[in-house]
């Protein structure tokens, strides 16, 4: 709730509290949450070395306990990350890694997260048209899941003036 209301301090605490408890158990997937949760509060805070860093950690945990979903989320997330500290083509690689790791395990938000990540990676390798195809991909995993996420990737097409096709009807 914390990072939601935007109290970024309060939120590290919480994960840095949670963390120390999954360490006294053992629980490596509750560990790694944690610190996925800590670089999420990085990145927020702009301090994008710190996300890194502790995205890197959770995603060595994951890969650790086996955890594919895991590793997905973590590098869309470590992509994330290194696209806005302007390093694209690490960027581009971790959302590769999250996207056939996301088809291997059938997982389509993280499917289309990757492909949303790395049109944002082509469009800053000055790649308009493959950007564009890979957001439209992304828009069309998002709406079929039902993900609030096809309006970002919506507005998005449209910024870039890209026409989308119309949303397929509900229910």
């Amino acid at each position: 709730m914390h990072r939601l209301t935007g109290d970024y301090p309060a939120a590290a605490a919480s994960y840095q509290r949670a963390l120390a408890l999954y360490r006294d158990l053992g629980h490596r997937q509750g560990q790694a949450q944690s610190i996925n949760n800590l670089g999420w509060v990085h990145r927020l805070t702009g301090d994008y070395p710190a996300a890194a860093a502790s995205l890197t950690e959770a995603l060595g945990i994951y890969g650790e306990i086996g955890d594919r979903g895991g590793q997905a989320e973590v590098l869309n997330d470590l992509g994330e990350v290194l696209s806005r500290s302007a390093d694209s083509r690490q960027a581009r690689d971790h959302h590769a890694r999250a996207l056939a790791i996301a088809r291997e395990i059938s997982a389509p938000l993280e499917e289309a997260r990757a492909l949303e990540g790395l049109g944002h990676c082509l469009l800053q390798d000055g790649d308009p048209r493959g950007a564009a195809a890979h957001w439209q991909q992304a828009l069309t995993i998002y709406q079929r899941i039902g993900a609030p996420d096809a309006r970002r990737i919506a507005e998005t097409l449209r910024q870039h003036d890209i026409t989308t096709a119309p949303p397929p009807p509900s229910g």
